[in-house]
């Protein structure tokens, strides 16, 4: 087994998707995810991509994301505002609810723990 892993998507097969059509609010978002590495205790990371549109969000993990390019805007339930533009990072707890705006596409890379 290998102690470590470069955070490379040239061989990986992305997986495609869409918010669910209950918590979608506009647009036709289309989410591309190049899904790098699932370790054990629930740990996964990858880069994360979306189209413009705008959902409701719920989070049961705790994310640390960087904002690698484009422009979205996290609006929690509780009115905190979070303009996201490359370079930003942020990390969202188990419990946070609100919207996402893709404005721009947006491309992340992500670690995700369960």
């Amino acid at each position: 087994m290998n102690l470590s892993q470069r955070f490379n998507i040239d061989n990986i097969v992305p997986e495609i998707g869409h918010p669910v059509a209950e918590r979608l609010i506009s647009g036709d978002p289309q989410f591309t995810s190049w899904n790098i590495e699932e370790a054990d205790g629930g740990i996964y990371s990858g880069i994360w991509q979306s189209t413009p549109g705008k959902w409701r969000v719920e989070y049961d993990e705790w994310e640390y994301f960087h904002i690698l390019e484009g422009h979205s805007i996290l609006v929690s339930d509780d009115g905190e505002v979070f303009d996201l533009k490359a370079g930003e990072r942020l990390i969202i707890r188990p419990g946070f609810k609100g919207t996402w705006e893709v404005v721009e596409t947006t491309r992340k890379d992500y670690v995700i723990r369960l």
